[in-house]
Protein backbone atom coordinates (compact mmCIF):
# COMPACT_ATOMS: atom_id res chain seq x y z
CA UNK A 1 0.00 0.00 0.00
CA UNK A 2 2.63 2.33 0.75
CA UNK A 3 4.17 1.79 -3.26
CA UNK A 4 0.75 2.30 -4.17
CA UNK A 5 0.18 5.59 -2.09
CA UNK A 6 3.31 7.37 -3.16
CA UNK A 7 1.96 7.03 -7.16
CA UNK A 8 4.68 4.69 -7.87
CA UNK A 9 4.07 1.50 -9.66
CA UNK A 10 8.14 0.97 -10.56
CA UNK A 11 8.57 -2.93 -10.16
CA UNK A 12 11.45 -3.19 -8.79
CA UNK A 13 10.23 -1.98 -5.44
CA UNK A 14 8.40 -4.78 -5.17
CA UNK A 15 8.99 -7.80 -2.58
CA UNK A 16 10.78 -10.52 -4.63
CA UNK A 17 11.21 -8.78 -8.26
CA UNK A 18 14.73 -8.90 -7.58
CA UNK A 19 15.05 -12.17 -6.70
CA UNK A 20 13.05 -13.06 -9.50
CA UNK A 21 14.75 -11.67 -12.11
CA UNK A 22 17.89 -12.50 -10.80
CA UNK A 23 16.78 -16.39 -11.78
CA UNK A 24 15.37 -15.61 -15.02
CA UNK A 25 18.22 -14.08 -15.73
CA UNK A 26 20.39 -17.11 -14.94
CA UNK A 27 18.44 -19.58 -16.74
CA UNK A 28 18.25 -17.76 -20.14
CA UNK A 29 22.39 -16.77 -19.95
CA UNK A 30 23.73 -19.32 -17.39
CA UNK A 31 23.67 -21.85 -20.66
CA UNK A 32 25.00 -19.46 -22.95
CA UNK A 33 27.94 -18.94 -20.75
CA UNK A 34 28.50 -22.37 -20.24
CA UNK A 35 28.52 -23.15 -24.20
CA UNK A 36 30.66 -20.27 -24.43
CA UNK A 37 32.97 -21.44 -21.72
CA UNK A 38 33.43 -25.20 -23.28
CA UNK A 39 34.21 -24.09 -26.94
CA UNK A 40 36.93 -23.63 -25.12
CA UNK A 41 38.23 -26.71 -23.82
CA UNK A 42 41.36 -28.52 -25.04
CA UNK A 43 39.57 -31.84 -24.06
CA UNK A 44 36.64 -32.90 -26.62
CA UNK A 45 34.22 -33.52 -23.54
CA UNK A 46 32.11 -30.49 -22.74
CA UNK A 47 31.70 -31.45 -18.78
CA UNK A 48 35.18 -31.53 -17.93
CA UNK A 49 37.23 -28.37 -18.09
CA UNK A 50 40.82 -28.94 -18.83
CA UNK A 51 42.72 -26.22 -20.58
CA UNK A 52 42.32 -23.06 -22.54
CA UNK A 53 42.35 -23.74 -26.50
CA UNK A 54 41.78 -22.04 -29.42
CA UNK A 55 41.92 -25.56 -31.22
CA UNK A 56 38.10 -26.39 -31.58
CA UNK A 57 37.47 -22.73 -33.31
CA UNK A 58 40.43 -23.62 -35.73
CA UNK A 59 38.95 -26.86 -36.29
CA UNK A 60 35.54 -25.75 -37.02
CA UNK A 61 36.59 -23.01 -39.61
CA UNK A 62 38.26 -25.37 -41.57
CA UNK A 63 35.52 -27.72 -41.85
CA UNK A 64 34.22 -27.41 -45.52
CA UNK A 65 30.49 -28.47 -44.41
CA UNK A 66 30.42 -25.34 -41.86
CA UNK A 67 31.95 -23.33 -44.48
CA UNK A 68 29.53 -24.09 -46.98
CA UNK A 69 26.57 -23.70 -44.42
CA UNK A 70 28.10 -20.38 -43.23
CA UNK A 71 28.23 -19.14 -46.70
CA UNK A 72 24.59 -20.30 -47.78
CA UNK A 73 22.89 -19.06 -44.04
CA UNK A 74 25.08 -15.43 -45.03
CA UNK A 75 23.93 -15.65 -48.56
CA UNK A 76 20.13 -16.22 -47.34
CA UNK A 77 20.30 -13.63 -44.73
CA UNK A 78 21.86 -10.87 -47.01
CA UNK A 79 19.13 -11.40 -49.88
CA UNK A 80 16.27 -11.68 -47.21
CA UNK A 81 17.52 -8.45 -45.46
CA UNK A 82 17.51 -6.69 -48.63
CA UNK A 83 13.65 -8.30 -50.12
CA UNK A 84 12.00 -7.51 -46.37
CA UNK A 85 13.99 -4.24 -45.34
CA UNK A 86 12.61 -2.88 -49.21
CA UNK A 87 8.99 -4.43 -48.66
CA UNK A 88 8.49 -2.99 -45.54
CA UNK A 89 9.68 0.34 -45.71
CA UNK A 90 6.85 0.48 -48.56
CA UNK A 91 4.50 -1.22 -46.25
CA UNK A 92 5.43 1.31 -43.56
CA UNK A 93 5.31 4.66 -45.63
CA UNK A 94 2.00 3.62 -47.45
CA UNK A 95 0.48 2.40 -43.49
CA UNK A 96 1.51 6.21 -41.82
CA UNK A 97 1.87 8.60 -44.79
CA UNK A 98 -1.58 8.43 -45.79
CA UNK A 99 -5.10 9.19 -43.78
CA UNK A 100 -6.74 6.17 -42.23
CA UNK A 101 -8.69 4.54 -44.52
CA UNK A 102 -11.00 1.40 -43.62
CA UNK A 103 -9.40 -1.62 -43.57
CA UNK A 104 -6.08 -0.22 -41.98
CA UNK A 105 -6.38 -2.43 -38.82
CA UNK A 106 -6.44 -5.17 -40.94
CA UNK A 107 -3.37 -4.23 -43.09
CA UNK A 108 -1.08 -3.99 -39.61
CA UNK A 109 -2.93 -7.33 -38.95
CA UNK A 110 -1.82 -9.03 -41.87
CA UNK A 111 1.81 -7.05 -42.18
CA UNK A 112 2.24 -8.60 -38.26
CA UNK A 113 0.50 -11.86 -39.41
CA UNK A 114 3.95 -13.75 -38.91
CA UNK A 115 4.61 -12.77 -35.41
CA UNK A 116 1.45 -14.06 -34.35
CA UNK A 117 1.37 -17.30 -36.27
CA UNK A 118 3.37 -20.01 -34.63
CA UNK A 119 6.41 -20.46 -36.60
CA UNK A 120 6.16 -24.05 -37.12
CA UNK A 121 2.66 -23.36 -39.21
CA UNK A 122 4.39 -20.53 -40.91
CA UNK A 123 6.89 -23.16 -42.23
CA UNK A 124 4.74 -25.85 -42.95
CA UNK A 125 2.39 -23.35 -45.01
CA UNK A 126 5.21 -22.72 -46.89
CA UNK A 127 6.14 -26.20 -47.79
CA UNK A 128 3.00 -26.75 -48.84
CA UNK A 129 2.54 -23.79 -51.03
CA UNK A 130 5.94 -24.29 -52.61
CA UNK A 131 4.70 -27.99 -53.14
CA UNK A 132 1.59 -26.94 -54.62
CA UNK A 133 2.94 -24.45 -57.01
CA UNK A 134 5.58 -26.32 -58.27
CA UNK A 135 8.52 -24.18 -56.71
CA UNK A 136 11.90 -25.81 -56.58
CA UNK A 137 14.80 -22.90 -56.47
CA UNK A 138 16.73 -24.78 -53.98
CA UNK A 139 18.44 -21.82 -51.85
CA UNK A 140 16.01 -19.84 -53.26
CA UNK A 141 13.33 -21.54 -51.87
CA UNK A 142 15.17 -20.27 -48.51
CA UNK A 143 15.57 -16.84 -49.62
CA UNK A 144 11.71 -16.80 -50.72
CA UNK A 145 10.62 -18.36 -47.14
CA UNK A 146 13.19 -15.91 -45.10
CA UNK A 147 12.35 -12.62 -46.73
CA UNK A 148 8.43 -13.07 -46.21
CA UNK A 149 8.66 -14.22 -42.33
CA UNK A 150 11.30 -11.39 -41.72
CA UNK A 151 9.06 -8.76 -43.02
CA UNK A 152 7.20 -7.82 -39.69
CA UNK A 153 10.70 -7.65 -37.83
CA UNK A 154 11.44 -4.94 -40.42
CA UNK A 155 8.62 -3.29 -40.02
CA UNK A 156 8.05 -2.44 -36.88
CA UNK A 157 11.48 -0.31 -36.64
CA UNK A 158 10.89 1.45 -39.67
CA UNK A 159 7.23 2.35 -38.95
CA UNK A 160 8.29 3.93 -35.24
CA UNK A 161 10.30 5.74 -37.10
CA UNK A 162 7.75 7.41 -39.50
CA UNK A 163 6.08 7.71 -36.34
CA UNK A 164 8.18 9.62 -34.74
CA UNK A 165 9.64 12.23 -37.35
CA UNK A 166 8.50 15.61 -38.16
CA UNK A 167 6.51 16.09 -41.43
CA UNK A 168 7.06 19.55 -41.67
CA UNK A 169 10.51 19.11 -43.77
CA UNK A 170 8.74 16.86 -46.29
CA UNK A 171 5.69 19.79 -46.60
CA UNK A 172 8.28 22.33 -46.97
CA UNK A 173 9.72 20.17 -49.80
CA UNK A 174 6.73 20.27 -51.18
CA UNK A 175 5.95 24.02 -51.13
CA UNK A 176 9.64 24.27 -52.31
CA UNK A 177 7.92 22.48 -55.75
CA UNK A 178 10.03 19.09 -54.96
CA UNK A 179 8.03 15.97 -56.64
CA UNK A 180 7.54 13.12 -54.64
CA UNK A 181 9.95 11.24 -55.67
CA UNK A 182 12.42 14.08 -54.95
CA UNK A 183 11.02 14.92 -51.18
CA UNK A 184 11.15 11.25 -50.40
CA UNK A 185 14.99 10.40 -51.77
CA UNK A 186 16.35 13.98 -50.57
CA UNK A 187 14.08 14.58 -47.34
CA UNK A 188 12.53 11.59 -46.16
CA UNK A 189 14.41 8.33 -46.58
CA UNK A 190 17.88 10.27 -44.70
CA UNK A 191 15.64 10.92 -41.72
CA UNK A 192 14.20 7.31 -41.84
CA UNK A 193 17.71 5.73 -42.08
CA UNK A 194 18.18 5.00 -38.66
CA UNK A 195 14.96 2.77 -38.46
CA UNK A 196 15.50 1.07 -41.94
CA UNK A 197 19.15 0.29 -40.64
CA UNK A 198 17.79 -1.03 -37.46
CA UNK A 199 15.27 -2.93 -39.26
CA UNK A 200 17.70 -4.48 -41.81
CA UNK A 201 19.92 -5.09 -38.55
CA UNK A 202 17.04 -7.05 -37.14
CA UNK A 203 16.02 -8.83 -40.13
CA UNK A 204 19.44 -10.40 -40.73
CA UNK A 205 19.55 -11.64 -37.18
CA UNK A 206 16.41 -13.42 -37.72
CA UNK A 207 17.22 -14.79 -41.15
CA UNK A 208 20.60 -15.86 -39.73
CA UNK A 209 19.38 -17.59 -36.61
CA UNK A 210 16.25 -19.04 -38.21
CA UNK A 211 15.82 -22.80 -38.06
CA UNK A 212 12.54 -24.03 -38.17
CA UNK A 213 11.24 -22.57 -41.55
CA UNK A 214 14.66 -23.58 -43.01
CA UNK A 215 14.21 -27.21 -41.89
CA UNK A 216 11.45 -27.10 -43.57
CA UNK A 217 11.89 -26.05 -46.96
CA UNK A 218 15.28 -25.97 -47.70
CA UNK A 219 16.09 -29.13 -50.26
CA UNK A 220 19.39 -31.08 -50.42
CA UNK A 221 22.71 -29.18 -50.27
CA UNK A 222 20.65 -26.05 -48.96
CA UNK A 223 21.82 -26.53 -45.34
CA UNK A 224 22.59 -23.45 -43.34
CA UNK A 225 24.37 -22.97 -40.39
CA UNK A 226 21.38 -23.60 -37.78
CA UNK A 227 20.46 -26.86 -39.42
CA UNK A 228 23.97 -28.16 -39.85
CA UNK A 229 24.06 -27.75 -35.87
CA UNK A 230 21.10 -28.71 -34.85
CA UNK A 231 22.21 -32.67 -36.99
CA UNK A 232 25.35 -32.76 -35.37
CA UNK A 233 23.45 -32.40 -31.65
CA UNK A 234 21.82 -35.35 -32.60
CA UNK A 235 24.87 -36.93 -32.74
CA UNK A 236 26.06 -35.52 -29.87
CA UNK A 237 27.23 -32.10 -28.48
CA UNK A 238 31.07 -31.26 -29.58
CA UNK A 239 33.51 -28.35 -28.37
CA UNK A 240 33.23 -28.12 -32.09
CA UNK A 241 29.80 -27.59 -32.28
CA UNK A 242 30.02 -25.14 -29.01
CA UNK A 243 32.94 -23.09 -31.10
CA UNK A 244 29.67 -22.86 -33.81
CA UNK A 245 27.52 -21.74 -31.64
CA UNK A 246 29.34 -19.15 -30.17
CA UNK A 247 30.75 -17.66 -33.33
CA UNK A 248 27.06 -17.49 -34.68
CA UNK A 249 26.21 -16.00 -31.24
CA UNK A 250 28.48 -13.45 -31.05
CA UNK A 251 27.33 -12.30 -34.51
CA UNK A 252 24.01 -11.84 -33.21
CA UNK A 253 24.99 -9.72 -30.53
CA UNK A 254 26.90 -7.45 -32.70
CA UNK A 255 23.97 -6.73 -34.85
CA UNK A 256 21.56 -6.42 -31.90
CA UNK A 257 24.11 -4.05 -30.77
CA UNK A 258 24.00 -2.44 -33.84
CA UNK A 259 20.21 -2.13 -34.23
CA UNK A 260 20.11 -0.99 -30.07
CA UNK A 261 22.36 1.94 -30.92
CA UNK A 262 20.66 2.54 -33.94
CA UNK A 263 17.62 3.15 -32.15
CA UNK A 264 19.09 4.98 -29.12
CA UNK A 265 20.41 7.45 -31.98
CA UNK A 266 17.02 8.09 -33.56
CA UNK A 267 15.77 8.73 -29.72
CA UNK A 268 18.31 11.59 -29.35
Amino acid sequence: MAILSRGSYDLKRYPGFGIMAAICLGLLYLPLCVLVLFSFNERRSVSNWSEFSLDWYAKALANDQIQQAALNSFLVAVVATIVATILATAAAIATTRRERFRGLTACYALINSPLMIPEIVTAVALLSFFSLIGLHLGLGNVMIAHAVFCVPFAYLPIRARLHGMDTTLEQAAADLYADPVRAFRYVTLPLLMPGIMAGAALAFVISLDDFMITQMVASAGSTTLPVYIYSQVRMGVTPEVNAISSILLGISIVFVSLMFLLRKRERA
